[in-house]
């Protein structure tokens, strides 16, 4: 199976992936060096984690532990 994954390759030619990779074995990969920068490292971790946290911060039982932080109207 043929799978993308996002990475960075630095000033020195150091190839980072901006996500997890799990192979039974070592695999040979194909880089494509593209014309614009890399994201900002600021918010990567934030967009993403976002749909995992999504996932756990969107249910009721969320809502109700946390409420006591609202403010009363």
């Amino acid at each position: 199976m043929i799978q993308t994954v996002e990475a960075v390759v630095d000033e020195q030619g150091k190839v980072r992936l901006l996500e997890a990779v799990q192979l039974s074995v070592p695999r040979r990969a194909l880089v494509t060096i593209l014309d614009e920068g890399p994201p900002p490292f600021s918010d990567e971790t934030a967009l993403l984690s976002e749909a995992a946290l999504a996932e756990d911060w969107d249910r009721s039982e969320e809502d109700m532990a946390w409420s006591h932080l609202q403010s009363a109207k």
